[in-house]
């Protein structure tokens, strides 16, 4: 099978070659029609960058960038460009969700941030519109998947994984060996001097606070403003294998924050008022889908959306309608419509970018007894422990392309940089905000407590912290900056009206997620 390529549509303006600093090499024109549709003030261009810039003569590839424009010119300071994490996640439509007003003229990002930059969406090398990559046919991934618990299930879950990572090999293309975060830093640089910018600001969440990172530690001098919000830990050697091990407890920890709120309700969702009895109905249901899925939902299905609506609360009040519709109604409709996973040519690209980024930025074990050992020890305390290692690094197991030497953030040369965690982040664990801070001494951490969303700043609407909004776009615009380390209240959580409407589910793979 080739790699499957989608290219930007015929009406997206294609960069030419750049110009000297201070003014721009790109026309912008008209985004891909799934950009547009959704989002139709944003304007798009396409950026050449080299495959290998070891070897510049060697090819190059075509990314997609989007603007939304400075709202007030005359208060224009520059451009912002942002990353939203995964890895594998696309910034191009994204930065529509951040700067579009909704029905009552809103928007995530302040208003004084609109008016004062360029803000940039990219989608790396590899992922979405910039000629992404592919590995297997989408339907790999339909459902039900094989139980990731059961120890019946192991050599059949290696093999899987193992089978992905060689039609990684044969179908992603002479991309595959160039999809680390240190191209996309360099390709972030292209984009920098092809917009005719002395210098870039940045927003980057989740695993954009990595690329953050690492593009001030290669590019110090051309840093202007930084906000790096669900801050990963830069510092251990197998950099993103410890990150998943991290994850394990502090995700179990927000789901029982979950099942604690849902007891809060009982009215509303009759599924018990003590974190036990809401647990046993969520253990109950789990097993049952283990047992016998429910169409192509089974019990890695209902995990992987456990897992993904533990990042905000965006999801808890419909995921808490369709547990209690389950459990009390014997009505699974609305439970297996949320879990049902994305076999299509999107969902496929994720998966291509997310390993191909992840294997090739850090080491992993090579042995499948040390995964399964160090999942084991962590799933007496994780239900999420064994999904977790399959899902975020098996595959790197037996991949064919050898992890490069990873950049450690020195914060050498760097201006002021704004940081944002929750205290209960279960994506990007606290501690891991505090050595990326240590490792960034010109950083200044804002820590959002009795909280455990998955970033803070610019978040939906309906887990908005008013105090992140303005300490966020006092820096950005004015260059203001707490006095020093301080945490704020944490954001109101959702109240749940007898019935409530459903919403998308999160994707089926965990992953290091980006923002919502």
């Amino acid at each position: 099978m080739t790699a499957l390529v989608v290219a930007a549509s015929s009406g997206t303006a294609v960069a030419q070659a750049a110009t000297s600093e201070g003014s721009s090499a790109l026309v912008f024109g008209a985004c891909p029609a799934d950009i547009a549709t959704p989002y139709p003030h944003l304007t798009c261009a396409n950026v050449k960058v080299p495959i290998d810039y070891a070897n510049p003569g060697a090819g190059t590839t075509t990314l997609l960038i989007s603007k939304s424009a400075a709202t007030d010119p005359a208060k224009r300071r520059g451009v912002m460009l942002m990353d939203p994490g995964g890895p594998g996640r696309g910034g191009a439509d994204y930065i529509g969700r951040l700067t579009q007003a909704d029905a009552s003229g809103n928007t995530r990002l302040p208003a004084k941030v609109l008016a004062a930059y360029d803000v940039i969406g990219l989608d790396p090398r590899g992922v979405a519109h910039s000629s992404p990559i592919s590995c297997v046919d989408p339907s790999y991934w339909a459902g039900p998947q094989l139980d990731p618990d059961a120890s019946a299930n192991r050599l059949k879950l290696w093999k899987y994984w193992d089978d992905f990572s060689a039609a990684c090999a044969k179908n992603a293309g002479p991309l595959l060996a160039h999809m680390g975060t240190r191209d996309v830093a360099q390709d972030m640089d292209q984009i920098r001097a092809q917009l005719g910018e002395s210098k870039i600001s940045y927003l980057g969440f989740s695993y954009g606070t990595y690329l953050g990172a690492v593009y001030a530690t290669l590019f110090p001098s051309r840093v202007d403003r930084m906000i790096l919000d669900g801050i990963v830990d830069p510092t251990p050697e197998r950099m993103w294998y410890k990150a998943t091990l991290a994850q394990n407890e502090k995700m179990q920890k927000r789901h029982d924050a979950w099942l604690s709120w849902v007891a809060k309700y009982d009215n509303v969702f009759h599924l018990g008022t003590t974190l036990d009895q809401t647990r046993a109905a969520w253990n109950a249901t789990l097993t049952e889908f283990r047992t016998t899925p429910h169409g192509e939902v089974g019990g890695s299905e209902l995990l992987s959306l456990a897992y993904g609506s533990a990042l905000s609360e965006s999801l808890w009040i419909p995921l808490a309608q369709a547990l209690s519709d389950y459990v009390v109604n014997h009505d699974d409709s609305m439970l297996v419509a949320f879990a049902a996973p994305s076999a299509d040519a999107a969902n496929e690209n994720y998966n291509a970018a997310y390993n191909a980024i992840i294997c090739r930025d850090a080491p992993f074990p090579a042995e499948t007894i040390e995964y399964e050992r160090d999942a084991g020890r962590s799933a007496q305390t994780s239900q999420f422990a064994y999904l977790n290692m399959w899902t975020s690094g098996a595959a790197c197991a037996s991949w064919s392309v050898p992890s490069q030497q990873r950049v450690l953030p020195t914060g050498a040369g760097l201006p002021p940089i704004l940081m944002f965690n929750s205290v209960d982040d279960p994506a990007t664990p606290y501690e891991g905000a505090v050595k990326m801070h240590q490792a960034l001494p010109s950083s200044v951490l804002v820590t959002e407590l009795d909280s455990g969303k998955h970033t803070v700043f610019a978040g939906p609407f309906i887990s908005t912290n008013p105090a992140a909004q303005q300490i966020g776009a006092d820096y950005l615009v004015d260059g203001k900056l707490p006095a020093g380390d301080i945490s704020i209240p944490g954001h109101a959580l959702p109240v749940p009206a007898a019935a409530s409407a459903g919403e998308p589910a999160p994707s089926a793979v965990p992953a290091l997620p980006g923002a919502e």
